[in-house]
């Protein structure tokens, strides 16, 4: 039986996940919860600029470790695509204030430099691993994986994998959500959306019980995203979309690493690069891949894909190479209603440089998808 079949292989939980608490409010009593399982003392708490300046969240967070005699520091220097200058700046705060665990809030990039910021202590000290407590406020999910993305001096992405970097504890309170921008809150989504789609469903190894997670996830995604558009203030609808973010993305881990699906690899390509943040990578790549599979998927891939269609309650064309098409087509639509179409020209992508991306994207210009992946970029240039 082929080992790329979902209808072989295996599953494992992160045991350094020790609890995810969610619900509106929930921050007041699931820190102090997370603080006591863990066994630690001391948080640096770890943010970006416009959280810490343009909200009263960070101080919320800062009053609550405080009452439990927890509070260490604060460190917001934290940039989008988390650049190594800043990370390598996060733990020698981390080490002034004796710190043991580090509380993110905010979005990907601070939660991705929390786990980099672990690893790099590790290399320096050795030990067991520092522990993170993830408080996101966007719908990017890098919460559930223990792979810490940063940027290096020459702006490539770099990726240090462990398990035990994996945040030990997650809080998904919407009202923290409150304060984020609107286009990074619903651009965050697509970028759940795409977790769904490029790391579930056309991925090799994944499980089919997350596949169907998924499927879950990308119903509420396509319901809540427009009505929480419609009424930024609406509470319930963040919740449930941070829920979605959730399933799309399970905590897994694979006995063998594989390869992300394409969407997500011409976003790691394009976003540090070229200074796009994540979320738009997905507004931008999702539908043409999407579609893309159409024509190059295998055939279980296309199976999947296909299914997607039923979930958000649209009617099968009769083949699954129609109903990719329509997905493709109701993820594109899903996007501009957002208000959040893109094209690479807006980002300065030079136009020179999409035979560069696409190679890096596929590995080599011997890739049989190369030429497919090249048009699909001109066609998203401008």
């Amino acid at each position: 039986m082929s080992t790329v079949s979902s209808l072989t292989g295996s599953y494992a939980y992160n045991d350094t996940l020790k609890g995810v608490y969610y619900g509106p409010g929930s921050i007041k009593t699931a820190l102090p919860k997370l603080l006591d399982i863990l066994g630690v003392k001391r948080a640096l708490v770890l943010t970006g600029r416009s959280l810490f300046h343009n909200s009263n969240i960070i101080k919320t967070v800062e009053s609550i470790l405080k009452e439990h005699d927890a509070y260490g520091a604060t460190f917001y220097d934290i940039g989008q695509h988390s650049p190594i200058a800043q990370i390598k700046s996060g733990a020698e705060q981390f080490k002034a204030a004796q710190a043991d665990v580090i509380v993110t809030v905010g979005g990907g990039s601070p939660i991705d430099a929390a786990k980099a910021i672990c690893h790099f202590l590790h290399q320096e000290r050795g030990g067991p691993y520092a522990r993170q407590i993830a408080i996101p406020t966007t719908l990017s999910a890098a919460e559930y994986t223990f792979a810490a993305a940063y940027t290096d001096e020459e702006g490539n992405k770099i990726f240090s994998i462990s398990p035990e970097l994996a945040p030990a504890g997650i809080i998904l309170d919407a009202e923290l959500t409150l304060a984020t921008p609107e286009r990074l809150w619903l651009s965050t989504g697509m970028r759940a959306f795409d977790h769904a789609v490029a790391e579930s469903l056309y991925r090799p190894l994944v499980p089919p019980p997350i596949k169907h997670l998924c499927y879950a996830a990308l119903a509420d995604l396509y319901t809540y995203l427009p009505k929480s558009k419609a009424d930024p203030n609406d509470v319930e609808a963040r919740q449930k979309l941070q829920i979605a973010s959730w399933m799309s993305l399970w905590p897994l881990k694979l006995e063998t690493f594989t390869s992300f699906g394409l969407s997500h690899v011409l976003g790691h390509k394009l976003g540090a690069t070229y200074s796009i943040p994540h979320g738009i990578t997905s507004c931008l790549t999702l539908a043409p891949v999407v579609s893309l599979k159409a024509e190059v998927g295998t055939k279980e891939d296309k199976e999947w894909l296909a299914n997607a269609l039923f979930y958000l309650r649209k009617p099968s064309t009769g083949s699954a190479e129609g109903d990719i098409k329509a997905l493709s087509a109701e993820i594109q639509r899903l996007v501009d209603d957002l208000g959040l179409h893109s094209t690479l020209s807006q980002y300065n992508v030079p136009r020179g440089d999409i035979p560069k991306i696409a190679e890096r994207a596929v590995d080599s210009k011997e890739d049989p998808t190369f030429p497919a992946v090249v048009a699909l970029l001109e066609a998203i240039y401008s």
